[in-house]
């Protein structure tokens, strides 16, 4: 990888990650349109780890407090609160998108990244993402959140394995069907993926060095300079998309996500854009 390609990828993957509008979508649309070969799952993987370090410090207090309600509540069943619960929630629906990641890591290293793949995805979860926003009711907080409610987002999160979905996409999506607000399905996805994303960054590093399917290899200061912007920029991101999702619906980005399904398709039909 060159190491424009390196910066520009990493700028993309901060910018997109929280947003739901598939950073791993934007990774191969961009990758193949400027730089004419795509970088990779696992390049893609490990940059990831950058929006999580975002994640970690953005939500710092709240993990601690989580954190410490866990394990005060194990030992003590009057201390059982909100926080103790969310630490169940994330761990509960943190397993199926650990077990269906490495049954199809394969599959999501390769033919999932096709482009045909990867604007169908935008367009078809742009629908989705608009019959959450309407139907949603946004009446259910916190302290209403059920282990049901865990095992139900959790799945959703399984669909951000497909380039094109996105993670935060599928997570708000799924919490605003059972009711949940807005706000607090966003800071729900975010937690949950947190184990998930660090797991398959930390798993797919040496793939990243020397792919063994497909993609491209890069140096260990790449990597490391990717995860740095990456964890900048998506830090911003973050921060701007809490605000935004207060007093904003999700239309505006099902917009986007539709323009640039058709973009691409059409830039795949002409010719101007491989598909793999």
């Amino acid at each position: 990888m060159s190491w424009l390609q390196v910066v520009v990828l990493s700028v993309v993957q901060g910018l997109t990650e929280f947003l739901p509008i598939s950073s791993s979508g934007h990774l191969a649309i961009t990758s193949r349109l400027f730089f004419s070969e795509d970088a990779g799952a696992s390049f893609t993987a490990v940059s990831q780890l950058g929006t999580e370090a975002a994640v970690l410090v953005f939500f710092a207090k709240d993990i601690v407090r989580i954190v410490r309600a866990w394990f005060a509540g194990l030992f003590d069943r009057e201390r059982r609160d909100v926080d103790y619960r969310m630490g169940w929630f994330v761990i509960i629906g943190t397993i199926p998108i650990c077990v269906l990641g490495l049954l199809f890591k394969d599959v999501i290293r390769s033919g999932a990244r096709n482009l045909w793949i990867v604007a169908t995805a935008l367009i078809v979860f742009a629908l989705v993402i608009a019959a959450a926003e309407y139907f949603g009711r946004q009446t259910r907080h916190a302290e209403q959140l059920t282990f049901r409610d865990a095992v139900i987002v959790g799945f959703a999160q399984c669909l951000a394995l497909i380039p094109g979905v996105s993670r935060s996409g599928a997570t708000i999506s799924a919490g605003l069907f059972l009711g949940i607000d807005r706000e607090l399905a966003a800071r729900f996805g975010f937690l949950l993926a947190i184990p998930a994303v660090l797991a398959s960054g930390l798993f797919s590093l040496p793939d990243a060095f020397e792919p063994v399917k497909e993609g491209m290899s890069a140096t260990g200061p790449q990597l490391l300079v990717s995860v740095v912007i990456a964890f900048a920029v998506g830090l911003a991101a973050i921060a701007w998309l809490l605000r935004f999702l207060v007093s904003h619906s999700m239309y505006w980005f099902v917009g986007y996500r539709i323009a640039l399904g058709v973009i691409v398709m059409i830039l795949l039909g002409t010719g101007v854009m491989s598909a793999t």
